[in-house]
């Protein structure tokens, strides 16, 4: 390059920061303090903060049947949460009993609002609700949310309910008051309760009916606040009180002419009935489960968790608390794994350059630049809001190969004007002057393929924001230190040429083996640009078998990770006891025994009657990564034939995701089918299920939720006749449900605490339907008439649950992939069948991962196409010509290529993570793209031809380029080899930037160059416009401007001047 006289005194960054070096020292001693004060207040999780803001409606009716339960609390429940604004998606379930409303927000819904608006829609819609209706609380969490703690509590000296009273007035509440906790789950406990056990015969031979006895035990609890005297001085209170809750006081009540209530009822305290156990190693406990809020960070509640356990136990004596899963172990781990990764990767980096530098001094340059960039970063991170997690921290690993590739180009070129004979700072100057464009070219366009990753609307949108904004700021900061500090160190240090200007030196063996190379690359390079159009098919032809090996690769949405946990979940038939369930479990311990045996588990945790009585989990928690030598998956598969033959239960296990979508039952693939009628969507559901058994042998287990096999019994209940006999509708409430489940009469209270009194009949008395007949109510003139009088019995087969999904009745079906057949084939084959064999009126609608890889990949291709777009744009601004901005985006679709390869190659599979190093290798394939087009555009304008300077500018950019490539895929190195915690999804990035870069060099080295000799020629070089303007101008000056107004152009009647014809 030719540079004027006039270039020594121009105030660009070069120049400034080689006159001053002590402001280019403080400014970047600025953003390293900056750096290290974000790191004390940056937040730490697993992921950025991509939770749904989502709120969970629970109400409770006892006795009811799910079809009750549906029709009068769910769908009054769903309608009143549908109204509030931002609602995404509603679903809900009924059940015999109760009944979960879930409703989803759109993403920048503030969650505590959601939570009230809730709260005030469900408290308007209370009076639309029967009165039995108990509990309706609203959760901000996902009902579905399994717990990210599990704790146990044992006692060696407690009864059972003191330990249940002591986990619910004490345990409980401390733990829940640890921020970010949304509920405390408490399974295995057995509250305390006032059993009143009656003998229906025994009643009616006093001739007494059961709504007699209830009357009486209302009365147990009677303390009435009855006002208070008021004198002129002082004011006295008056409390009547006539409660009874000692044994022998009630037993003492009257309930009719001189019938004591002990007479006819066995009274005692005792445990309720059982509605779940746990088991920690065979022993029984009461198990704790913690539920974050949405939005809420792992790290920090495990943190509050254990602190407030540790408390806890010094607390008390006799009680033990032991945590037993931890989700927070898996995400330090992954953190920890991933600075490990962070500091081989600067090792490895700071080698590279050694090698090819040759020179101590030479290497500490763009060393430098690593911290100030780095730690600048975290800055950047904390000031955006953003927290420090496995992706942030990926994003630096990545970032550490990019970081220098800017100084590595400077200095490469410092170098090599040094070599020439330059003084050291004439030559830091005119070497940085001459690649200023290159860089900036570059870091643009990385940043403008990086923040269009950030703005993808969806799931995959708000997880890479962090990651999209983490890489394009630290390639910002590096450029700015390279075009500062880097100059002016270049300047000051002595021996950053080996040969130290010495132009005649001999070559040391490593430079020996660079020449050697440059002179194959050489060869093949002027090989190449004599025959471009048959280079050309190569490439395409490689491009197009890529397509093939794309067809090949797994797509799914994340890896399969080893999360340090094996989760077994069981499903027992519709309508079986807790007890029943109790005993399957204990095969499953049998099966997972040998793996704790074997040291490679702690122990087992097992939770029977979680949410329904039919439903158990089964947790072993591995020992850490490192002390183990099989993988979760592969003791996973050790035990899947076990489980799956096992008789009268369904077992499989269960792999939460790291994204914690929904979902969360294990099976692979989970859609509903949405209309009107439950029966004649199950009958769709089971046509549609016999015709993908029929032709897709991929989908195993097909479930459909909507079962009949709950066995109901129907009491028929003849108005007329009962009224004839006069006997109250009430009474016959009152008299079966006590009879048949027990009937919470009241509560009484004792030592401040609120026990249940619970009326129900004697042991033995009712033991099947038939007993029902014998029941007796009092009709009219206190007659005590039997039940059958009124009723009849009838049987029928139900559903144990209804699901609604989003405000219509659904029915799920859910089932599991065959091993690598992905969710992608499954979401087209459920549809291709789904066309073929249902009617219209039903619609086919993708639940969890299905849904969430349908909205993932079509917002993944439409960023690759704005990635690409805005590169283009950009460079077109910045070369001032579409041609050349050209050349360098069409060797990007060749990366791609080469990254598809690299996987199919390593058995990755295309998964979030890896579709993330796709758009960041579109990004580094430009970059090595336009170090050669900008140097080739800068010796055309100097006045060689096309084909002298595309060969010119390939061998010159040799150097640089091959640094640059082989400093970023050897930073990715780390990520490949990686393992422990989180290692599955590192590879997956890492294969792609390690693999694909590495493949894409050899398109960038000769592609590119052949592109630019077909493409060029049609466009004139730049500096021929710059010339044609120049000589304008000159003639210009001989052309005085007057302002005169000319004649031909009279003040117009709208008053307008000269201005326009001087203009003319």
């Amino acid at each position: 390059m030719t540079d004027h006289s006039g270039n020594q005194d121009q105030n660009d960054l070069a120049s400034l920061s080689i006159r001053r070096p002590v402001l280019v020292c403080v400014v970047s001693l600025l953003i390293i303090l900056a750096g290290l004060a974000a790191m004390l207040g940056v937040e730490i999780r697993e992921l950025p903060n991509v939770d749904r803001p989502t709120v969970t409606i629970t109400a409770t009716y006892s006795g009811a049947s799910p079809e009750t339960v549906d029709a009068e609390v769910t769908s009054v429940l769903e309608s009143a949460a549908s109204r509030v604004s931002g609602v995404k998606d509603i679903n809900s379930q009924s059940e015999e009993g109760s009944s979960r409303v879930r409703i989803e927000f759109f993403p920048d819904v503030e969650i505590n609002d959601a939570a009230s608006d809730i709260r005030e829609a469900v408290s308007r819609a209370t009076r639309s609700l029967p009165d039995e209706v108990e509990e309706v609380r609203v959760v901000k969490a996902d009902a579905d949310a399994s717990a990210i703690m599990r704790m146990a509590v044992v006692s060696n000296r407690l009864t059972e309910e003191e330990l249940a009273n002591i986990v619910d007035d004490q345990i409980s509440p401390a733990l829940l008051a640890v921020p970010g906790v949304a509920e405390i789950t408490v399974n295995g406990d057995r509250e305390k309760v006032l059993h009143v056990r009656v003998d229906p015969l025994r009643i009616a031979s006093y001739g007494l009916s059961v709504k007699d006895i209830a009357d009486v035990l209302r009365t147990a609890q009677f303390d009435i606040p009855a006002g208070s005297f008021e004198s002129t001085d002082q004011k006295l209170f008056v409390r009547a009180d006539a409660s009874v809750w000692e044994v022998d006081k009630l037993n003492q009540m009257l309930v009719r002419d001189s019938i004591l209530l002990g007479d006819v009822a066995d009274i005692y305290y005792g445990p309720d009935d059982a509605s779940s156990y746990v088991r920690l190693d065979g022993r029984a406990v009461i198990g704790l489960g913690v539920v974050r809020q949405a939005q809420s960070n792992t790290i920090a509640i495990s943190n509050g968790i254990r602190d407030a356990v540790e408390r806890l136990n010094n607390q008390y004596d006799d009680i033990e608390i032991f945590v037993n899963s931890d989700d927070a172990v898996f995400i330090e781990g992954a953190l920890w794994e991933v600075i490990t990764s962070l500091a081989l990767a600067i090792i490895i980096v700071i080698g590279v350059l050694y090698l090819f530098l040759r020179s101590f001094s030479a290497t500490l340059i763009p060393t430098v630049t690593i911290p100030i960039a780095l730690v600048g970063t975290v800055a950047a991170i904390w000031a955006m809001g953003f927290s420090i997690n496995i992706l942030t921290l990926l994003a630096l690993v990545l970032a550490t190969g990019m970081i220098v590739d800017d100084a590595i180009v400077v200095l490469e070129n410092i170098q090599r004007r040094r070599h020439q004979g330059l003084g050291s700072m004439a030559a830091a100057v005119l070497g940085t002057r001459q690649v200023f464009f290159a860089v900036i070219a570059t870091t643009l366009t990385l940043i403008s393929v990086f923040v269009p990753i950030s703005f993808l609307p969806s799931t995959a949108g708000r997880l890479f924001r962090e990651f999209g904004f983490v890489l394009a700021f630290s390639v910002a900061v590096s450029s700015f230190v390279a075009l500062t500090l880097c100059p002016m160190l270049a300047s000051r240090l002595k021996h950053i040429d080996p040969h130290d200007g010495d132009t005649k030196a001999e070559p040391n063996l490593l430079e020996r083996v660079g020449i050697f190379f440059a002179g194959i690359y050489r060869v093949i390079l002027e090989w190449v640009l004599r025959n471009p159009v048959i280079t050309l098919i190569i490439c395409i032809i490689a491009g197009g078998m890529a397509f093939g090996a794309y067809n090949v690769v797994t797509k799914e949405l994340l890896p399969n990770e080893d999360r340090g946990r094996i989760l077994v979940s069981l499903r027992g038939p519709d309508g079986v006891g807790i007890d029943y369930m109790d005993r399957q479990v204990e095969a499953v311990e049998n099966i997972l025994r040998p793996i704790v045996d074997a040291g490679e588990a702690q122990n087992i945790y097992t939770i029977v009657g979680l949410w329904d009585p039919n439903r158990a989990l089964v947790i072993a928690p591995l020992v850490p990564w490192d002390e183990r030598t099989r993988s979760q998956q592969d003791i996973t598969n050790s035990i899947r034939g076990k489980l799956n033959a096992l008789p009268g239960v369904q077992a499989f296990v269960w792999q939460p995701n790291s994204l914690g979508l929904r979902g969360g039952t294990g099976e692979g693939l989970q859609f509903a089918l949405t209309g009107t009628n439950y029966r004649n969507l199950a009958a769709n559901a089971r046509a549609l299920q016999a015709e993908i058994e029929a032709n897709n042998p991929n989908l195993t287990g097909i479930r459909v939720s909507y079962q009949t096999t709950q066995p109901q019994l129907l009491v028929n209940i003849d108005r007329k006749r009962a009224f004839d006999l006069g006997i109250e509708i009430d009474e016959l409430d009152t008299t079966l449900r006590a009879m048949i489940e027990g009937y919470e009469v009241t509560d009484i209270n004792v030592d401040d605490q609120s026990i249940p009194v619970k009326l129900r009949s004697a042991v033995g008395s009712i033991n099947d339907p038939s007993d029902l007949e014998n029941l007796f109510v009092t009709g009219t003139n206190g007659r005590i008439l039997p039940l059958s009088s009124v009723i009849t019995l009838s049987e029928e087969a139900v559903a144990s649950e209804l699901e609604r999904e989003g405000q219509q009745r659904a029915v799920g079906v859910s089932a599991n992939l065959a091993p690598g057949y992905t969710l992608d084939q499954a979401v087209n084959d459920v549809n291709a069948a789904a066309d073929k064999v249902l009617p219209p009126g039903i619609g086919v609608l993708f639940l969890g991962d299905a849904a969430a890889l349908g909205e993932t990949s079509s917002d993944v291709q439409i960023t690759f196409l704005i990635a690409v777009l805005v590169v283009l744009l950009v460079l077109a601004a910045q070369f001032e010509s579409f041609m050349s901005a050209l050349v360098v985006v069409l060797t990007v679709p060749f990366g791609l290529a080469a990254a598809i390869f690299a996987l199919s190659l390593s058995g990755t599979s295309i998964n979030i993570y890896s579709q993330i190093g796709l758009v960041m290798l579109v990004g580094l394939m430009a970059k090595n793209g336009i170090l050669v087009v900008e140097f080739a555009d800068q010796l055309r304008d100097s006045g060689r031809s096309v084909r002298e300077a595309v060969h010119d500018a390939a061998m010159v950019r040799l150097r640089p380029i091959m640094m640059t490539m082989i400093s970023t895929v050897l930073g990715g190195l780390p990520l490949v080899l990686g393992s422990g915690a989180g290692a599955e999804a590192r590879a997956a990035i890492g294969w792609v930037v390690f693999g694909g870069l590495g493949f894409a060099t050899v398109f960038t080295l000769f592609l590119t160059p052949v592109l630019y000799l077909l493409l060029a020629p049609l466009v004139s070089a730049r500096a021929d416009g710059g010339l044609k303007l120049q000589t304008q101008l000159r003639a210009a000056e001989s052309i005085p401007d007057t302002g005169e107004i000319p004649d031909e152009f009279p003040h117009g009647p709208d008053g307008r001047g000269g201005i326009e014809g001087s203009a003319k």
